[in-house]
């Protein structure tokens, strides 16, 4: 993808990988990894649910403390819903939009990523000049 304008920068599409595709079955155990957010390095994650592949920082909306339970272990038992292992609040996998709990109607922060050729990659914008 060519390199695009947004006010006085140059953007660049980067693409890194993360984990294979077969690392993450469906409605499974995430894939956990760092990347840079807000100009420092925090954890973040990769699930696949309903065949896709959808990536968030790992902070629950409400406090910053980490979703997963156990490493990895973001879904809770019905396997429909992200939780927050301190207190529960709930989140849809697809978008990370707060579903109920002490969220308060704040969501987790999206990732872009993408599935390709059976290698799941974070899309991250790199700035030129």
């Amino acid at each position: 993808m060519p390199p695009y304008r947004c006010g006085t920068r140059n953007l660049a599409e980067h693409k890194r990988l993360i984990c294979a595709s077969a690392d993450l079955a469906e409605a499974g155990k995430g894939f956990r990894f760092t990347t840079i957010h807000h100009q420092r390095e925090t954890d973040a994650f990769v699930v696949r649910f309903r065949g896709r592949i959808f990536g968030y920082i790992n902070e629950c909306g409400h406090i910053p403390t980490q979703l997963d339970w156990l490493p990895g272990e973001f879904f809770d038992d019905s396997k429909l819903y992200l939780i927050c292992s301190v207190h529960g609040a709930l989140y849809a996998p697809d978008s990370g939009r707060c579903l109920g709990g002490r969220c308060q109607g704040k969501g987790l922060a999206a990732l872009a990523v993408d599935e390709v050729d059976g290698q799941v990659f974070l899309i991250q914008e790199i700035a030129h000049g």
